[in-house]
């Protein structure tokens, strides 16, 4: 069995506070054999709506989470129509002292560091925050594009943010077939790289590389090779291929806690944007 785990992606998310705080979610993820987190550019292809917002209210983190609920005061659409009025997003709540925690400006690979714990998702905003949403209607209501571990909601200073002026980039090339789409994303990269003494110019040219590069690797197959390599499998004859995906799950769960017990399948991998587009 696993004994311990401190994985270099659960780092942040116990930065901000001890697991048994978050409250049990109804459904805590479990991610299915196979999935991938969707990089930037299939995140901003799969989003109907990608809105830069307010946090103007909502629920507290008391209760059932399912009746928890999100008030968003919409400033600018990246992608589709602005709202008129109020966007109203359920499941998700204003955050508590404790996780009041905004996302660092200058990440564009890493999800906000609540994303590593309960249910794998940002679930929980400080009130008055600014944010880039990936939403997706499901039964008339929006909800996250994005899956387990999805860039879906991230805070950022303002219109003008690196990871607004990214975004725009990729709702734009995700709109180009496949040469176009290259020939876009490398000359955009290019330009950011020949920016040698601007460091956020160099990290933005690094996130368009990896959109290039294509999909991500499963993530139970990234798990398994960062617990191989960090030496988290402790008891003779473990190894990181042992039993599929059933090691990765069991250590998910140590992370999270018994409120694990309880939980639903992640959704399905993204769908490639294929092998002409890289």
């Amino acid at each position: 069995m696993i004994k311990r785990l401190v994985s270099a992606l659960a780092a942040p998310a116990l930065a901000v506070g001890t697991l048994a705080a978050i409250p049990a979610p109804a459904t805590a993820c479990s991610v299915v054999e196979g999935y991938r987190v969707p990089t930037n550019l299939e995140l901003a292809r799969d989003a109907q709506l990608i809105v830069l917002a307010e946090v103007a209210g909502g629920s507290d983190m008391e209760g059932n989470d399912r009746d928890w609920g999100l008030t968003l005061r919409p400033i600018a659409a990246l992608k589709g129509e602005l709202p008129e009025g109020p966007l109203a997003l359920n499941s998700l709540s204003l955050a508590g002292e404790r996780f009041r925690t905004l996302s660092n400006p200058y990440e564009f690979e890493q999800a906000h560091p609540l994303s590593y714990i309960g249910s794998c998702i940002r679930r929980m905003f400080p009130l008055g925050t600014t944010a880039l949403f990936f939403l997706k209607q499901r039964d008339g209501e929006w909800s996250s594009a994005g899956g387990p571990f999805s860039r879906w909601a991230e805070d950022v200073p303002g219109e003008g943010a690196p990871w607004a002026v990214l975004t725009r980039l990729y709702v734009q090339a995700a709109g180009l077939a496949g040469e176009e789409r290259k020939a876009l994303l490398e000359a955009e990269r290019g330009r950011l790289a020949a920016r040698a003494q601007d460091p956020v110019a160099q990290l933005m040219a690094a996130d368009i590389e990896r959109q290039l590069a294509g999909p991500n690797e499963p993530w139970n197959v990234l798990m398994r090779r960062q617990m191989g390599q960090s030496g988290l499998f402790e008891d003779e004859g473990e190894s990181a291929d042992d039993d599929g995906g059933s090691a990765v799950n069991a250590a998910l769960e140590a992370m999270r806690g018994p409120q694990a017990a309880d939980r639903a399948d992640a959704p399905p991998a993204p769908e490639p944007l294929g092998e002409d587009s890289r």
